[in-house]
């Protein structure tokens, strides 16, 4: 029986970057602090926790002082700066390149604009982290739309400018596009940038692909991986034997019976490699261990 890897899968280069970051700082054997999960992930969380990765929220952080701490990949708002300079935090920004480039163009928008004729809209997730260092470019003012049903919070009298967090669907994303197109009056500007990561919006093609080469599919990623919740709904759209496990200990063993010619093993952009190979071990142990039993 396969059992094959997805080579796609994995880490993003943004989260690469911020992991690899935490662990050079690491190093030195002196307090470090990540505001916020490193990344999406309990067990890579815990992986660097117990190297010595404190992860405080944003209320710790303001009570901060003379410390090290850590911005992942996700980004932050110009607030968390000035509180950092405030309380004298030395600051290892591991903002995602990315997410940084998008945070500048939506600050700059907002600069040149005339709020009272103009309106920046970003296609997010409410409340995640990359669209709360997104809005805050703004100084709190742009609209976040989830999704087209939200599209009539939009005031279609004024000029829209329209952005998408970078982990969002490109389809999704497109159809917002054309969907205001066919609303707004010709007097009203609207410009739409396309700020979804490449890297991001190609591995759902692939991963369909994927999914759809082998008999079962596990697909492992965090509970709170938003990407996470995509891709795995990528795999069920072309594979119904697709399954969501945190870990190794999630495999249910049941499900490989002599009829699965191949197993697949896929992850998000927040899965560390080493977690894939650790459910792939798991299972060739399991079927060593079948085999063993039968002979």
């Amino acid at each position: 029986m396969k059992v094959e890897i997805d080579q796609e899968s994995g880490f993003c280069f943004g989260v690469l970057s911020a992991i690899g970051k935490a662990e050079e700082e690491l190093k030195q054997e002196e307090p470090l602090y990540c505001l916020g999960d490193i990344v999406h992930n309990d067990i890579e969380c815990q992986r660097l926790s117990d190297m010595g990765l404190c992860t405080i929220n944003h209320e710790q952080f303001a009570n901060l002082s003379n410390a090290k701490v850590l911005f992942r990949a996700h980004g932050e708002p110009p607030s968390t700066y000035k509180t950092a300079k405030l309380n004298n935090i030395t600051l290892v920004d591991a903002t995602c390149p990315v997410v940084l480039k998008l945070q500048q163009r939506i600050h700059n928008q907002y600069l040149n604009m005339d709020i009272s004729q103009g309106q920046i809209v970003i296609f997010g997730q409410r409340g995640h982290a990359e669209v709360l260092g997104l809005v805050g470019q703004t100084d709190g003012t742009a609209l976040v739309i989830e999704n087209i049903d939200e599209i009539e919070q939009i005031d279609f009298s004024k000029n829209i400018y329209l952005y998408s967090q970078t982990t969002k669907s490109a389809s999704s994303y497109n159809k917002l596009i054309e969907t205001i197109k066919e609303r707004i009056d010709k007097n009203i500007e609207f410009i739409h940038h396309n700020t979804v990561c490449g890297q991001v919006s190609r591995r759902r093609e692939h991963i369909r692909e994927f999914a759809a080469s082998h008999s079962l599919v596990f697909f492992v990623a965090g509970k709170k991986s938003s990407n996470g919740k995509v891709l795995y709904n990528e795999c069920l759209s072309v594979n119904p034997h697709s399954y969501h496990i945190e870990g190794k200990e999630d495999i249910d063993t049941s499900l490989i019976i002599d009829s699965v010619e191949s197993i697949g093993i896929c992850g998000a952009t927040s899965t560390p490699k080493w977690l894939m190979e650790e459910c792939r071990n798991h299972i060739i142990d399991y079927l060593d261990c079948k085999n063993g039993n039968k002979n």
